[in-house]
């Protein structure tokens, strides 16, 4: 199976933008984009939950795993075909995040789920997001939810 959007040549600037319209049309506030090294590695927002504080979400895009699974279909690259290989995964991650956004904001306007229950694998703390922290806890969590 091909990999999606793995020719898209969509600047990056463009599918953020896309992708911060889908998150405020879907009721998200104070979004923020998260840099390291000079490049983009996570959109950062807040979603209201009724009555209550709002909610921060940090959606990352891993383009180092981008990068690795198209790098790995290549016999022997040359390096400036590794720095456009490099360009292409970021534009491939970000696109499959947009994609992703869009489909789940979606679900919530066809009241097939809630904003809270799409994103919450993403909640963060501050220091990581609810999936790393059950993740980091070997998932115990979840034992607990079925009576183990």
């Amino acid at each position: 199976m091909p990999i999606k959007n793995y020719t898209s040549t969509v600047p990056v600037e463009r599918t953020i933008m896309r992708i911060e319209v889908a998150l405020i049309r879907g009721g998200a506030v104070g979004i923020m984009k998260n840099y390291a090294e000079g490049r983009l590695e996570a959109i950062s927002f807040q979603i209201p939950r009724p009555g209550e504080r709002l909610v921060a979400i940090r959606l990352p895009a891993n383009i180092e795993a981008v990068f690795d699974v198209m790098r790995s279909s290549m016999r022997r690259p040359r390096k400036e075909s590794l720095n456009r290989l490099r360009q292409q995964a970021e534009r491939t991650g970000w696109k499959l995040i947009q994609d992703w956004v869009e489909v789940q904001m979606a679900m919530v306007k066809m009241q097939q789920a809630e904003l809270m229950q799409v994103f919450l694998p993403y909640a963060w703390d501050g220091q990581r997001t609810f999936f790393a922290a059950l993740k980091g806890d070997g998932f115990k969590l979840l034992e607990k939810a079925r009576g183990d």
